[in-house]
């Protein structure tokens, strides 16, 4: 039967609409499955309460972040919030991205986070959850594969059950306060995560007593960075199949030689390599030319030595090279010509030597480039045009010479931070200057401090760096009068500093002139009389150097500007009488040593909480010091009030876990004893407080503070013999030690002697040794005292951390000198004079091997002078006087320069330099009448004419061979000796005063900041 048309249609529109009723089913059945689940919903609503939002918090790593959470609103899907991914069919939430949130607060182990059991994915990096643990709780989500909490300050013990996320594929804990990991949870946590492929626990204190072998396969970036590993790294580490990353640095327990790279077929396939702050040695082996991956390869501040190795040049893939801060030596030969992708290179503080390097002059994509602290020399290349790219450059503290060449100033690229100062350069600014104002594009930085430049500022082309933000001409000799309008048109200027020259600043008082975002300013000895009136319409200064000037008055306007930065100021030494009241509480450095300050300590100073240099030694302070001094916050380091009219006892009371490190009150009136609170004060280094009034008996609560490097409690009252002591070692790092005139009794303080290390090393280098005190980027304080050397009291500016000197003398030590005195082999002063000391010198004392001054004149000594002491062939003063000694003076060419005075008032002693012989051996027999008959008989016309021919012929002979040779060796080696024994105290002395080498915490922070930066961009 036909179907009519009618029928037809019918059958067709039913189906069109089961169809559609299908589509309708199948659409909202999968929508369904899309909406969050409700569990899921409300737990991360619970977790969003938690927590408050602060930029701050996330402000430091990431260039750019939102609060996330704030989308997160109720009765909508959560699906949709930001940083929260679902199941596409269960609709729990499986992943969770609050990186870079701004969140502020804690995350508790009953937190709402860990019931989203169904969790793959979990970044926390870069928020706020401090007092927050990385809690057993976070074993509980066992379907995580990525987990990250770097720098979000996490803190305390990790828990052991992180080991439990055995699917863990991405593990990164990259701490930003103390984080723990117990050693066995470590290892159990690498035999669980058998898929892991990036391990990131970089200053996490595991103290690994070894490099961990049980390493998974799979890893590809391991950063275990500053965990305290112990020991030497194994040579395969660095064939693991899938390595590229691998990070040890700030491990400074890992020892040893470099391993060795195998250069197999198949080469390592490792990009990035740190071991920066470690302790390997030797050189660098050749086969590092094997890493043919390698972009990324850090050496910052080891122990490595030796030249560079040739095959360096092999590494075609290089990007970053950083071997500073090592005792590298040689010339930097042609081993970067390859080396064509490299854009950072620091070789800083090394010993290299010759001219800049060729090779260098042609990278064409190096962008920084670090050569500064070495010893090379010459001029540098008259064209680099090779360097199109550079941008960084630090040439100082080498001896680099000659006229400084135009190419680094004529590439308007480089020298946004161009440093080439500590130099020898020479001529004039006014080439200099005329070629950067020729570019359109005009540096930011010039940098020409520490040279021999001279000449006058050139005002003319100095007006025309309009876009110039820091300009540094200190330590030259330049000449002239500088007149402030002369820098009229720099209004971008943040930093000006034309210190230490010799020039003459004219003070015009010309208020209009304005520099409104001057930072810094540096007019040291700058012929200065008043303070610059531009000042006034600085609004943001942060950093004024004025000292060394002739400063009588400090302006009424100056105390009362809105410097809310203000953290260095300087007015030392000029001839300031009266202080106001200083109100910014942001200053750091406050210096006004050598001045005539008056009255009582000004008050005002307890308010500025965040001091951590306060300096106002050498003025004519007189009172009390202030009980409120003791209230400043943990940032005090120095205080220093030495050589004024201070009066009473020290009514101060230190805070506990308090930073000071310096404490200098010598040359007071101060009286009564030591405060106990100073106990209080763990990093304490130098104590001072010699020369006053003040009594009591020997503080042995002293020994607690184990980093005490100088203690001198000289010229007081304190009596009674040294007590007993509770500590295991006390004063182990103690340098100086100076208790003379006192009252002190009993016998020599054995228990102190026997337990100093730091005097018992003999192998620290003196050219690498750098002066004790505080250092920072912009800043430094040198520690400075008075110190009786080679019989005089000598005002050391400066302190060498190898000078040590223990000094007891004048008071009424008894008994004998202690045979432990031998061990301390570093010791350069010893006096033990004008005490009660009896018994013989011990032989020991010939084993003080750097000795320069002993003196042991004035007591009881008796014995004959040991022949050991010959060897102290640095001995410059000998006092042996007023003793009981007996018995021939030891015979040696060191000997030989003490005179009379070094034996006077023994009266057994004999021989050499005294008057009195010492028996038949040493006395010429008197001549008999007969030996002079038979002199006289053999006394006739021929010998004379015999003696007086062969004189001649031997007379012409010696001045022919003086002619030819210049010198005949063997007669003159007498007169040399004795000239060396004079230069060497002037050697002695040019060694003190050498420049200090920064110790590897001093690393640059903007090196520190680039490579850490740098790192991240490469994971």
């Amino acid at each position: 039967m036909k179907q009519t048309s009618m029928e037809i249609k019918l059958i067709w529109l039913y189906t069109l609409i089961q169809f559609l009723i299908l589509q309708y089913e199948v659409a909202f059945s999968s929508s369904a499955h899309h909406l969050c689940h409700q569990d899921d919903g409300r737990a991360l609503l619970q977790f969003k309460e938690l927590f408050n939002f602060n930029i701050n918090a996330s402000k430091l790593f990431c260039d750019y972040s939102y609060p996330k959470t704030k989308s997160w609103i109720e009765k909508t899907d959560c699906c949709t919030w930001d940083g929260v991914t679902c199941n596409e069919v269960t609709g729990h939430v499986i992943g969770l991205d609050l990186s870079c949130s701004q969140l502020v607060g804690a995350i508790s182990p009953n937190s709402s986070l860990f019931s989203l059991s169904q969790l793959q994915k979990l970044n926390l990096a870069f928020n706020d959850f401090t007092d927050s643990k990385i809690s057993s709780e976070f074993g509980g989500l066992t379907e995580l594969t990525h987990l990250n909490l770097t720098v979000s300050n996490f803190e305390g013990q990790i828990a052991s059950e992180i080991s439990h996320l055995s699917k863990l594929v991405l593990l990164d804990l990259t701490p930003s306060v103390s984080l723990n990991f117990a050693q066995h949870d470590f290892h159990m946590l690498l035999n669980n995560l058998t898929q892991i492929s990036v391990l990131c626990l970089p200053h996490v204190n595991i103290s690994l007593s070894n490099f961990p072998m049980n390493l998974s396969s799979s890893l590809t970036y391991l950063d275990l960075s500053g965990t305290n590993i112990h020991g030497m790294l194994p040579n395969d580490v660095f064939q693991r199949p899938k390595m590229r990353v691998l990070a040890l640095g700030a491990n400074s327990y890992l020892t040893g030689s470099l391993p060795k790279f195998n250069c197999s077929n198949k080469s390592p396939l490792l990009q990035q390599l740190d071991l920066s702050l470690t302790n390997f040695t030797g050189e660098i082996p050749e086969s590092i030319g094997c890493l043919k991956s390698i972009n990324f390869l850090n050496f910052l501040s080891c122990q490595l030595s030796g030249h560079l190795p040739s095959n360096l040049s092999k590494l075609v893939q290089l990007k970053a090279l950083d071997l500073s801060d090592n005792k590298l030596e040689g010339q930097i030969q042609d081993s970067f010509t390859n080396l064509q992708h490299l854009t950072y290179l620091s070789l800083s503080y090394n010993h290299f030597d010759g001219f800049f390097p060729p090779s260098i002059a042609n990278l064409t994509e190096l962008k920084w480039l670090d050569l500064e602290s070495n010893s090379m020399t010459g001029y540098l290349p008259s064209n680099a045009s090779g360097l199109q790219k550079l941008i960084v450059l630090f040439l100082s503290n080498n001896s680099f010479s000659g006229t400084i060449p135009s190419w680094l100033f004529h590439d308007p690229k480089l020298g946004l931070l161009s440093n080439n100062s500590r130099n020898t350069f020479i001529g004039g600014l006014m080439g200099l200057v005329q070629s950067i104002s020729e570019n359109t594009i005009q540096r930011k930085l010039i940098d020409l401090s520490n040279n021999k430049l001279d000449g006058p500022i050139p005002k003319s082309s100095i007006s025309t760096l309009q876009n110039l933000v820091g300009l540094d001409l200190s330590s030259n000799n330049l000449s002239g009068i500088v007149e402030p309008n002369m820098f009229s048109n720099l209004k971008k200027l943040a930093s000006l500093v034309l210190s230490n020259n010799r020039f003459l600043w004219r003070t015009d008082n010309n208020v209009s002139l304005s520099f409104p975002d001057l930072w810094e300013l540096g007019l040291s000895s700058c012929g200065l009389s008043e303070f610059p009136d531009f000042l006034k319409n600085s609004k943001d200064l942060g950093f004024l150097e004025l000292s060394n000037n002739n400063i009588h008055q400090i302006p009424s306007w100056f105390n009362s500007m809105p410097w809310d930065s203000l953290f260095y100021l300087n007015l030392s030494y000029n001839s300031l009488s009266s202080l106001a009241p200083l109100r910014w509480k942001s200053l750091n450095i406050l210096d006004f040593q050598f001045n005539q300050l008056q009255g009582p300590l000004p008050l005002s100073i307890c308010n500025l909480q965040e001091l951590g240099i306060l300096d106002l030694s050498n003025n004519k302070f007189t009172g009390a010091i202030p009980k409120c001094f003791g209230n400043f916050s943990s940032e005090l380091e120095v205080l220093d009030l030495k050589n004024n009219g201070l009066q009473g006892s020290i009514e101060v009371s230190f805070p506990r876990k308090s930073s000071l490190k310096h404490l200098g009150l010598s040359g007071n009136f101060l009286e009564g004893s030591l405060p106990e609170s100073l106990a209080n004060c763990e990093q304490l280094e130098v104590l001072d407080v010699g020369n006053n009034n003040m009594n009591g008996t020997f503080p042995t609560w002293l020994e607690n503070l184990k980093e005490i490097k100088v203690l001198i409690l000289k010229s007081n009252q304190f009596f009674g013999p040294i007590g007993i002591f509770k500590a295991e070692n006390p004063f182990m790092n103690l340098q100086i030690f100076d208790l003379s005139n006192n009252k002190f009794t009993g016998v020599l303080p054995t228990r102190i002697l026997e337990n100093l290390r730091s005097m018992m090393s003999g192998n620290k280098n003196e050219t690498e040794a750098f002066y004790l005190g505080w250092y920072s980027d912009n800043a430094h304080y040198q520690d400075s005292m008075s110190i009786a050397m080679k019989g005089q009291e000598i005002e050391f500016t400066r302190i060498l951390t190898t000078l040590n000197t223990i000094d007891l003398s004048s008071n009424n030590f008894s008994g004998k000198i202690p045979e432990v005195m031998g061990n301390l082999i570093a010791l350069k002063l010893l006096n033990l004079s004008h005490n009660k000391l009896s018994g013989h010198i011990p032989l020991t004392i010939g084993n003080l091997s750097s000795l320069e001054t002993l003196d042991l004149s004035s007591n009881q000594i008796d014995g004959e002078i040991p022949q050991q002491l010959t060897s102290l062939t640095s001995l410059e003063v000998l006092n042996l006087s007023q003793n009981r000694l007996v018995g021939r003076i030891p015979l040696s060419p060191q000997f030989t320069t003490f005179s009379n005075d070094s034996y006077q008032g023994n009266l057994g002693l004999c021989g050499f330099p005294l008057t009195k012989n010492c028996g038949e051996t040493d006395q010429v027999p008197p001549l008999q009448e007969e030996d002079l008959d038979n002199f006289l008989s053999g006394f006739t016309w021929k010998s004379v004419i015999v003696g007086y021919g062969f004189g001649i012929v031997l007379g012409v002979a010696i001045g022919a061979l003086m002619f030819l040779t210049g010198k005949p060796e063997q007669l003159v080696r007498f007169i040399e000796e004795e000239i060396y024994q004079c230069v060497r105290f002037l050697c002695w002395k040019n060694q003190v005063y050498r420049r200090f080498r920064r110790p590897k915490e001093a690393v640059t922070r903007t090196e520190a900041q680039l490579t850490i930066r740098y790192q991240m961009h490469m994971r």
